[in-house]
């Protein structure tokens, strides 16, 4: 089933992330059982030029927190997933799920916002504009106290069910205070972070400038193409 993009822009009242056909729906409806939850703050924001492991083949010896290399038409960008439990579990081993099973591999960014919030969204999309088949949808870990900060990595979702994040994910090039978690209601439940860039930032600034267009369902996407090689574990 297809659904018309939504500008973020238009819809930032509701709390509303667009993305394009599919919206993030996986072939099944209900999201994964709640994990428990504790909502303790976290997520300390690291400088741009911190890094954790390599991306390089070198061994990530933390299993609550694996890095992911984002393989791209324009660089390299290694990210430093948050598995605790107060944090983002369901959320990682999702994430992972798609990983380790390359439906990553040769998708794009299909949406570039400039303004605010400043983002790139990808996960789902080849260059030819197939949607690939997501997973059943994964509980909604936005209260983990994880902000939407620049630099970090979080999970899309349907406007209309909080808990619809599949693989669709986003990237904030911004402070992004209006997705973060403040209450339970449909607008306010926000968007789960999941973790944050250790490498690479800039090549995520540069995806940010690209020059894009609107075209039939999608809004915003890249005039030329940037591709998503794969995502991989880094070990």
């Amino acid at each position: 089933m297809r659904f018309c993009l939504r500008s973020i822009v238009a819809c930032l009242a509701m709390m509303v992330l667009p993305f394009a056909a599919g919206c993030g729906r996986g072939g099944d409806e209900t999201a994964a059982e709640p994990a428990a939850i504790d909502g303790s703050e976290g997520g300390k924001n690291r400088s741009d030029t911190e890094t954790t492991g390599s991306a390089s083949g070198q061994p990530s010896t933390d299993p609550l927190h694996p890095l992911v290399v984002i393989d791209t038409s324009l660089g390299k960008i290694t990210v430093r997933l948050d598995r605790e439990k107060a944090q983002a579990p369901l959320t990682v081993d999702n994430f992972l799920a798609y990983v380790d099973s390359g439906h990553y591999d040769q998708t794009i960014f299909h949406q570039v916002i400039k303004d605010h919030p400043r983002i790139i969204l990808g996960g789902a999309f080849t260059p030819e504009l197939s949607e690939k088949k997501a997973r059943t949808p994964v509980y909604n870990e936005a209260r983990n106290g994880l902000k939407n900060r620049r630099g970090t990595i979080a999970m899309a979702r349907q406007a209309d069910a909080v808990h619809s994040a599949t693989c669709y994910f986003f990237i904030n090039l911004t402070d992004n205070e209006v997705l973060d978690y403040k209450d339970g209601t449909l607008e306010g439940y926000g968007y789960c972070v999941f973790g944050e860039i250790t490498e690479g930032l800039g090549v995520a600034d540069k995806i940010a400038a690209v020059p894009v267009h609107d075209i039939d369902q999608f809004e915003r996407i890249p005039v030329e193409t940037v591709l998503i090689r794969s995502i991989r574990q880094a070990r």
